[in-house]
């Protein structure tokens, strides 16, 4: 079906766009499409008028093709607006518009009827409730609208909702993160600083001389941790005029308390503030005590290595303080003990006798690490029948109490001796004494007994290293035949003697552990030392120069020695009856 009309004004105009509804309504074109295609109809008649002419209006009916984009084969209504031939429009591009038609109602082929009054009103009821319609579907489309619009709104209000609470949990997380950060550098600080201190106080406690102990102290805490560091040891100055020392140095040393002199308060715990130094106005000053159970050794005056310290640094300042108090403490008492000891060892070292036949030197050299002086010891003296007696010995543990038995020992020695005792019998005496003496010392010693008129060495030993014989001829041998037990052990003996032939020119070499014995090699290496170098001298520097041979003996054998416990040597040359 094709109907077509000339419009050359607004009646014709307006004929033709109730026709259009008309028969897009036969044709079942829905009201919304039907009232879009009157509306966009009505704008391009209005725009042809506007510019004037005669134009025509074509409607016609056919099936949609799939290129066109409705269902293939389904009704639809073509309207096209082209200008006349003739008229002064012609040329124009025609305009055309496409609505389905679902459906044809019968008789829409007859003449639609627009000039009678009736079906003007008809029509525009019609056009009405096309209207009506449309505007039904626009409120339900505005409810819709309204609808979304408040889902939107919930919606908005819960991503602000949302966005609140990731904004708070973002701002927990970030404070959650400085804390983790802050706790794991006060934790790394922490760790640091008790690493510090237990290295420096390994470093302090490893030395037994306070002089060195004091030399260290700045050389660990500049400049980490002080920019300088001044130690006033009170013992040091004595009665000598010393340099000056800060106020609040002073103060320290009379209330045994830290004292921070600064212009500022420090607020350091366990530290007493005072004015700022009249020696060191411009900066602050730390005066840390060095305390022992009965006063403070000295003060420890420190400035900071930046403006002022921390107040966990000053803490472990204090600390490392009283550590270092402690170990100046321990190496003066040690120094003190040693001097002791040493002294009373070289006091109690006889004098070696001159006996016809025998000539005699001896060597003691104390330990020069630790507290290990006191319990080597050589004796020699002449018995009542006219022989000679040499004695070596060396009494477990060290210092004090060490000397201390040792002396008992050979004063205990020279009384037994007195009875004309043999070596054997004599060690043998001594065992008892020290075993009732002191239960838990013990002691070692070897025995040779000379006589001029007599060619034989008698010997015994407990416990001790091996005497080491050199004959006239230059032949070494070890006297290493059985010896007895250690003295002093809970064990009842009979030490037996020994006896070699003893030719004159011959030299026997008493001696302690210290000499031979090395912790890496054993002792048995070292007596084959001591062997050697015995055997390397020739006759006469042993007959003319027995003390030299003695040092000459030494320096080989101590030259690998780290010296950490007493050496004692005693050489004996036997020249015989003359």
């Amino acid at each position: 079906m094709t109907r077509s009309w000339q419009i050359t004004d607004i009646t014709d105009a307006a004929r033709a766009r109730i026709a259009t509804a008309r028969l897009a309504a036969a044709y079942g074109v829905p009201a919304l499409e039907r009232t879009r295609l009157v509306a966009s109809l009505s704008a391009q008649l209005r725009l042809c008028l506007t510019k004037g002419g005669s134009w025509r209006l074509t409607l016609e009916t056919g099936t949609a093709s799939p290129a066109a984009g409705a269902e293939a084969g389904r009704g639809v209504l073509h309207a096209v607006v082209t200008p006349s031939p003739d008229a002064a429009t012609a040329g124009q591009p025609p305009w055309r518009v496409t609505v389905p038609c679902p459906e044809a109602v019968p008789g829409t082929e007859a003449d639609v009827a627009v000039d009678d009054p009736a079906a003007l009103a008809e029509a525009l009821l019609g056009a009405d409730e096309d209207t009506a319609l449309v505007l039904d579907r626009l409120t339900e489309q505005e409810n819709l609208v309204e609808f979304h619009r408040e889902e939107l709104q919930q919606t908005n209000q819960g991503v602000v909702a949302l966005h609140a609470e990731l904004d708070a949990a973002g701002r927990a997380q970030r404070e959650a993160f400085a804390a983790e950060r802050k706790a794991r550098t006060e934790a790394e600080n922490a760790r640091r600083r008790l690493t510090f201190l237990a290295d420096a106080s390994a470093v302090l406690t490893a030395s037994l001389d306070h002089h060195e102990i004091v030399r260290r102290l700045p050389e660990l805490l500049v400049p980490e941790y002080a920019a300088t560091v001044d130690v006033w040891l009170f013992e040091q100055d004595g009665d000598r005029p010393g340099p000056a020392h800060p106020a609040a140095a002073v103060v320290a040393a009379r209330t045994g308390r830290p004292q921070y002199a600064a212009s500022h308060p420090g607020a350091l715990p366990g530290v007493d503030d005072q004015p700022p130094s009249a020696l060191s106005p411009d900066r602050p000053l730390l005066c840390i005590p060095l305390p022992t159970r009965q006063a403070p050794l000295g003060v420890v005056t420190l400035s900071p290595p930046g403006e002022r310290w921390d107040a966990d640094d000053a803490v472990m300042l204090v600390e490392l303080t009283r550590r270092a108090s402690i170990a100046i403490d321990h190496a003066q008492r040690y120094q003190h003990n040693r001097d002791i000891a040493e002294t009373l060892q070289r006091a109690l070292l006889t004098e070696l006798p001159a006996p016809p036949g025998l000539a005699l030197a001896a060597r003691y050299l104390p330990a020069t690490h630790g507290l290990n002086i006191g319990g080597d010891w050589y004796d020699a003296f002449r018995q009542p029948d006219g022989g000679v007696i040499a004695v070596v010995g060396d009494v477990t543990g060290h210092g004090l109490r060490a000397a201390v038995m040792m002396s008992q020992l050979r004063t205990a020695l020279r009384a037994y001796a007195v009875d004309d005792g043999s070596p054997g019998r004599l060690l043998t005496r001594l065992h008892t004494f020290l075993h009732h003496l002191q239960p838990d010392l013990f002691a070692t010693a070897v025995i040779a007994r000379f006589h001029p008129d007599e060619p034989t060495l008698t010997w015994a030993a407990a416990g001790h290293p091996p005497p080491v014989l050199r004959a006239a001829d230059g032949r070494v041998q070890t006297l290493d035949a059985k010896p007895g037990a250690m003295l002093g052990i809970p064990l009842e003996q009979e030490i037996r003697d020994h006896t070699v032939p003893l030719a004159p020119g011959s030299t026997l070499a008493l001696y302690t552990d210290g000499l031979v014995e090395r912790r890496a090699r054993g002792i048995d290496p070292g007596i084959a030392r001591l062997a050697e170098a015995l055997g390397s001298f020739g006759p006469a520097a042993l007959e003319t120069d027995l003390e030299g041979s003695a040092d000459g003996i030494l320096r080989p054998l101590l030259s690998d020695s780290e010296r950490d416990d007493d050496v004692c040597l005693l050489l004996c040359h036997f020249r015989g009856a003359r």
